[in-house]
């Protein structure tokens, strides 16, 4: 893997071939490090980042999965994401979809999360209108810290009962049958979980874009067409005027673009 931006003078020096080379999970974690949160002035007190990834004719999937238009080099950076975030958030069907499971102590990462004074792994947060989740799934029934189950006010009792049961935590985040996005994120915060990340799909992402609480977009560009009609990684309503965001980073590795977008 090499940067390619931002330029420095080692990037804009080296010839391509010396500057790639197999990041190891510190750099990659250093290259992906939260910004600093805390209460003070100018200083974010939550942050919420996206990962996605999408082919360079537009597909967020292939065939009702990311999987096949990924590669390992993403995934390694999708699990280093994870492992830098207090929680993982994700709607009801891409957790259908992609089979969710808990997340895994990586021993390789232990020393970091204690230092940021992070628990072994990362809670899931599953937001969900319906409920229709299988509850007797091990995301449910055994994780290492309770997944938590947001949806709105006028969920089904019984739903939340059978959510309650299996062992996961119930928020509310919405007046009525879904959830606001803006309320997800501040529900989290009261939880303690100000290192958010989103892994999508593309309705949850089009809802947080829509209601201004993204804070940045870390999006793999995939070197490959897939046509259909798969949908983009953010879907829904389009937005008045469109949210400006700035690049941040840019890595490449055989053709795969691994970029970093922040709010302008």
């Amino acid at each position: 893997m090499r940067r390619l931006f931002p330029v420095t003078d080692e990037t804009a020096t080296r010839r391509p071939e010396g500057a790639d080379h197999e990041w190891g999970l510190a750099e990659l974690a250093a290259a992906y490090a939260y910004p600093e949160l805390g209460p003070g002035p100018g200083t974010p007190e939550v942050w919420l980042r996206a990962n996605m990834v999408s082919t360079i004719d537009g597909a967020a999937q292939h065939e009702g999965r990311s999987q096949p238009i990924s590669t390992a080099t993403d995934m390694r950076i999708f699990g280093t994401l994870r492992a830098l975030a207090d929680v993982v958030i994700a709607g009801a069907e891409t957790v259908r979809q992609e089979g969710y499971r808990p997340a895994r102590v990586r021993d390789e990462f232990a020393q970091l999360r204690e230092a940021a004074g992070q628990g072994p792994v990362p809670a899931i947060a599953v937001i969900t209108a319906s409920l229709d989740l299988d509850f007797s799934l091990p995301l449910y029934t055994s994780p290492l810290v309770p997944t938590l189950i947001l949806t709105g006010a006028a969920a089904a009792p019984d739903r939340i009962a059978a959510a309650e049961k299996a062992g996961a935590r119930v928020v509310i985040a919405g007046d009525g049958v879904g959830v606001d996005p803006a309320r997800v994120v501040r529900a989290l915060a009261e939880l303690g979980h100000t290192r958010l990340l989103t892994e999508g799909g593309p309705r949850l992402l089009g809802q947080l874009v829509a209601a201004g609480v993204l804070d940045e977009l870390c999006l793999t560009l995939s070197p490959m067409l897939t046509a259909g009609d798969a949908q983009r990684i953010a879907g829904g309503p389009s937005v008045a005027v469109p949210a400006r965001f700035a690049l941040d980073s840019l890595l490449e590795e055989d053709g795969f673009l691994y970029s970093r977008y922040r709010r302008a």
